[in-house]
């Protein structure tokens, strides 16, 4: 891979990587679309926006080349906790695989467990690893519990998101106000009175 650092004023230095054979071959094929698509891929304000494009699709699909399972291994610690732990209002910026239009939202996750913990970013960066593909949102939410459980193997596991999906706003239906949740749950979350406890704490203003 190669590294790239775009230096923005008052010192802020963004670093993102990309491979550069598939940045040749995503750029040209980006050309070919704009030209498609009635387009001037000469005039001025184009003549970059097949490389921008290119960077971009590499940039909000990087989840491909993450391993979720990795991320929450490698801050796996022994703990004897036993109640929940919920990191809530994770961001979410995904792309629909139907439409390659954003999907925007959070998601809340928790679980109870079971002799080890997790570093509180690693859960963070689950959510974001997975979000950095083409997605529907009921797999998205899915894959993020499995993760949690076979690296955990904690009481229980308990995911809610909670997202725009620009496919609705932009095109089809046109509804613009429309919010979609979904949730998957295993283990003590199956319980009701868990999953109202977690529901409860996911809707409170604490902070």
């Amino acid at each position: 891979m190669n590294e790239e650092e775009l230096k923005e004023p008052l010192g802020y230095a963004a670093i993102e990587k990309y491979d550069p054979e598939k940045l040749e071959k995503l750029e040209s094929h980006y050309k070919v679309i704009l030209e498609l698509l009635g387009e001037d891929v000469n005039r001025e304000g184009l003549q970059k926006t097949p490389l921008r494009v290119a960077k971009s699709m590499q940039y909000l699909t990087q989840g491909y080349h993450q391993d979720p399972m990795e991320m929450l291994l490698s801050a796996r610690f022994k703990e004897d906790y036993r109640q929940m732990v919920i990191v809530k209002d994770i961001e979410i910026y995904s792309l629909c695989e139907h439409h390659l239009i954003p999907i925007i939202g959070k998601a809340h996750v928790g679980y109870i467990p079971n002799g080890y913990i997790t570093g509180l970013s690693k859960i963070a960066r689950v959510v974001e690893a997975y979000s950095r593909r083409l997605q529907v949102q009921e797999r998205l939410t899915t894959q993020i519990k499995d993760a949690i459980q076979e690296a955990l193997h904690p009481l229980g596991v308990a995911v809610v998101i909670e997202a725009r999906h620009l496919c609705m706003s932009m095109r089809g239906v046109q509804k613009q106000n429309s919010v979609t949740t979904t949730s998957d749950f295993i283990g003590a979350f199956e319980r009701e009175t868990t999953r109202a406890e977690f529901f409860q704490l996911i809707s409170a203003n604490l902070h």
